[in-house]
């Protein structure tokens, strides 16, 4: 069994090389040969490599091709491998808008070789890295001269579900809240350089403002660093939220810098090759559903932090047996369960 996966990331991109990494270690607990082709960031390198695949003599050509619909370039890709006769899965963020719809439609109708697709609950980590973030805001009586906090949030992108998701949670909070005001919501690019950047012009616009939301750890980053260099302390003059596991973001947590951390749904991509396992021997996931969103996500506290650092903080997945998971291999399994929290805990 092959599977050649295209990640949107960089090579060097701690998340997405986490991705990768915990992907080797399910294709390597179930047997199954993994491709991992790095888009660089580049939106259109996902379309390139799938003509590539595509013009690959058949005995080459990978059983499955996990992809992602970063930028909205999904459904070509689709389309490309179909006409192919390559099936395909989307790992970590799928086919939501309307627009992408009217042209893919659902798994196995207009495609039938689209299979699938298993996404994280994004707007779960937006939920609570920001209800978090207020919680503290209230014990810490971070209020502004209006008597409400005032929460400034740097999301993602435009485009990517993902970031749309992350950001709507956040959203859900603030709106739930009622004393909380969102002063403005701005794009980083999910870079660290352009948050900092924008969160520079930010503070200076919003300096009643005390809470900093923002849609993944690197961004947070910059973010934080602006604020040190105004004389700021992250964590006890300002809370900061962040979303992802790398070894800053979980030191930074520990040290009390970062107020809010979410993470572990890098995952996605290594239970969706059990999903491709499953099928691949027989064993359909469609009783469970064709394009799954499921809980993965989790709040970390700074003990569970340090739990991770010990346990993978050399992005190593090796230990876990992704075999307990299989139907195929465990018939007791009855229904996937797909949240880390489970790795966490060594179950």
């Amino acid at each position: 069994m092959s599977v050649t996966f295209l990640n949107p990331g960089k090579s060097d991109e701690i998340y997405w090389v986490t991705a990768t990494n915990s992907m080797a270690a399910a294709a390597g607990s179930l047997g199954i040969k993994l491709e991992v082709l790095y888009a660089e960031r580049d939106h259109l390198k996902p379309l390139e490599f799938a003509r590539q695949i595509a013009a690959r003599p058949a005995a080459k050509r990978p059983d499955y091709v996990v992809l992602t619909n970063d930028y909205g370039m999904g459904p070509e890709v689709v389309r490309i491998l179909d006409a192919a006769s390559i099936k395909t899965f989307f790992a970590y963020s799928g086919i939501t808008k309307p627009s992408e719809r009217d042209i893919v439609g659902h798994p196995r109708q207009i495609h039938k070789h689209w299979l699938g697709s298993l996404e994280p609950m994004a707007e779960e980590a937006g939920y609570v890295t920001a209800g978090k973030l207020i919680e503290r805001g209230r014990a810490e009586k971070w209020m502004a001269a209006d008597g409400k906090l005032h929460l400034l949030a740097i999301a993602g992108d435009r485009a990517t579900t993902t970031s749309y998701k992350r950001t709507e949670g956040m959203r859900r909070a603030v709106a739930e809240a009622k004393d909380v005001v969102l002063d403005q919501v701005v794009y980083g690019e999910w870079s660290r350089v352009k948050a900092q950047e924008q969160s520079v012009w930010l503070y200076q616009r919003y300096p009643q403002t005390r809470l900093v939301w923002t849609g993944s750890d690197l961004m947070a980053f910059g973010a934080m660093e602006s604020w040190r260099a105004r004389g700021g302390k992250p964590g006890l003059d300002a809370g900061f939220s962040a979303i992802n596991t790398s070894s800053e973001a979980l030191a930074a947590l520990e040290s009390g810098s970062l107020t809010a951390l979410s993470g572990g749904h890098f995952i996605a991509g290594a239970f969706s090759l059990v999903m491709l396992y499953d099928y691949h021997h027989g064993k359909d996931f469609i009783k469970e559903g064709l394009e799954l969103e499921r809980s993965m996500f989790i709040l970390f506290t700074p003990e569970e932090a340090r739990r991770f650092e010990g346990m993978f903080g050399d992005m190593n997945f090796s230990r876990v047996d992704f075999k307990k998971f299989s139907k195929v291999l465990n018939p007791a399994v009855k229904k996937y369960n797909f949240s880390f929290r489970q790795l966490l805990e060594n179950k």
